[in-house]
């Protein structure tokens, strides 16, 4: 090109045309720098382009709002849903624990029989699962021992065969979703409190922007805002590391929840993941003298479960049939309405575990999208806090050519940039010397280099 407007300017033969060239090779070599009026030039240039980024990034903020909103009618749904079951799940333990209230009446009719059973079936029960126990479980024995007796000494006799065990496990699982729950809308609430956040201080860039002139300068229009506004980043623990992490841990505490309620319902325990993800945790056979099989975890936690071992002790089989007065309490309908009532508190407790579990897979997708977005955009809303007079300003341009080694290979040249983005400090970064200082594209090559390292340090990337 360079060469073509010599050629032509000779024809011409104009010393002024030679002249302009001069400066064009000049400064194309870099061997002119950039006078101040360049530098000037360079920087409204880099505004320009920094005013694109700016609206395309203020318009990723609203379509991240969008999802958040889409998350939160996908959230009441769920609100819903969950009341609805705990209210099920409610009436259905109510209802065991009135049938397990009017079990407890009848034994009281032959108390002193009843009484006589009971206090040999206490350390029968203990002893055997002790026993089975010991055999399996590498250590915790005595603890297990212990754990039984405090539960045999506060239970009725007839709860070993009513399954009683089963309404503790059900009040301590209500207990844990509760915790669950709250748990999980802190960290929604979190979340949607930032996604607010960053939505309404990038709308607070947007009226300036729209309202403004085409050559952008921020001369302290948001100041009174930011004197007194939140950083993204005060909404989390600091340093903030991403929407995700909200749910992430939970989700891996959830899996051994989910999955341990499982064997609990009498479930085959031996595919249940232990505590380190794995299934081969040492299993208890219960049966032929309970039902089904049990991991040492899980007497450790609820020694009640040693009430599978029932049928290996006589004097508790007698407690089955005793006859109170004519009557055989736990051959008669309140016993099947009590089973009744459990299996669909049961029923009830797996359901609300669903509901907890698809919820928070739903807000981990959500939170990934809202991670992507934030790391692309959410930096247009650190600008509400910017009390800088200009947006983008190229301070020094220093050009070093390409030169030859000792060695013999050439070292590329390289361009030294020093520029001032909003109210970052000065930023020093090298631009490649096929790019000169005088080519449009050199404002945009520098005005998205300083934006992206803005972004690194940005409030709301971290």
């Amino acid at each position: 090109m360079l060469m073509m407007m010599m050629m032509m300017m000779k024809r011409k033969g104009s010393k002024e045309s030679l002249t302009l060239v001069a400066l064009l090779v000049a400064s194309a070599s870099c061997i002119l720098p950039p006078t101040k009026e360049d530098l000037n030039q360079i920087s409204i240039q880099g505004e320009k382009y920094l005013d694109r980024q700016i609206e395309n990034a203020i318009n990723g903020v609203k379509e991240m709002k969008s999802v958040m909103q889409k998350s939160s009618e996908e959230h009441k749904r769920f609100l819903d849903d969950l009341e609805k079951t705990e209210q099920k799940k409610e009436e259905a333990m109510r209802t065991a624990q009135e049938m397990e209230a009017k079990l407890e009446k009848e034994e009281e009719v032959c108390n002193e029989t009843m009484k006589a059973l009971w206090e040999e079936c206490k350390p029968c029960l203990k002893n055997t699962c002790v026993k089975y126990y010991s055999r399996t479980c590498s250590s915790g024995s005595g603890l297990v021992g212990r754990q039984l007796e405090e539960v045999l000494n506060r239970t009725s006799p007839f709860s070993i065969w009513i399954n009683g065990e089963k309404i503790d496990i059900l009040e301590q699982e209500g207990q844990r979703q509760n915790r669950e729950f709250k748990n999980l809308e802190e960290k929604y609430t979190e979340m949607a409190d930032g996604v607010d956040n960053i939505f309404t201080d990038s709308m607070k860039v947007a009226d300036y922007v729209h309202y403004s002139p085409p050559v952008i300068y921020l001369p302290n229009f948001l100041s009174p805002y930011a004197r007194r506004g939140r950083s993204i980043r005060s909404l989390f623990h600091d340093p903030f590391h991403g929407f995700q992490n909200l749910f992430s841990p939970m989700m891996g505490m959830s899996r051994n929840f989910f999955s341990s309620m499982g064997s609990m319902m009498d479930m085959d325990s031996d595919t249940v993941p232990n505590e380190d993800g794995n299934v081969n945790e040492d299993v208890i056979i219960t049966k032929p003298y309970g039902n089904g099989r049990m991991t040492c975890r899980e007497i450790r936690r609820n020694s009640a479960g040693c009430f599978k071992f029932r049928d290996e002790c006589q004097k508790c089989k007698e407690i089955q049939h005793i006859d109170c007065s004519g009557k055989k309490p736990l051959e008669g309908p309140l016993k099947e309405e009590l089973e009744e009532a459990l299996a669909l508190a049961e029923r009830f407790t797996q359901q609300y575990n669903s509901l907890l579990k698809r919820f928070e897979e739903q807000m981990l997708n959500t939170s990934s999208i809202l991670d992507l977005f934030n790391r692309q955009f959410g930096w247009v809303s650190s600008l509400a806090n910017n009390t800088s007079d200009g947006i983008f300003s190229v301070q020094a341009v220093m050009c070093k050519d390409s030169e030859k080694k000792v060695d013999g290979e050439e070292e590329p040249g390289e361009t030294k940039v020093s520029v001032k983005l909003f109210d970052s400090p000065s930023m020093n970064f090298t631009v490649p010397s096929e790019i000169p200082w005088n080519d449009p594209k050199f404002s945009e090559v520098v005005a998205q280099e300083a934006l992206d390292r803005y972004k690194e340090t940005s409030v709301v990337i971290k």
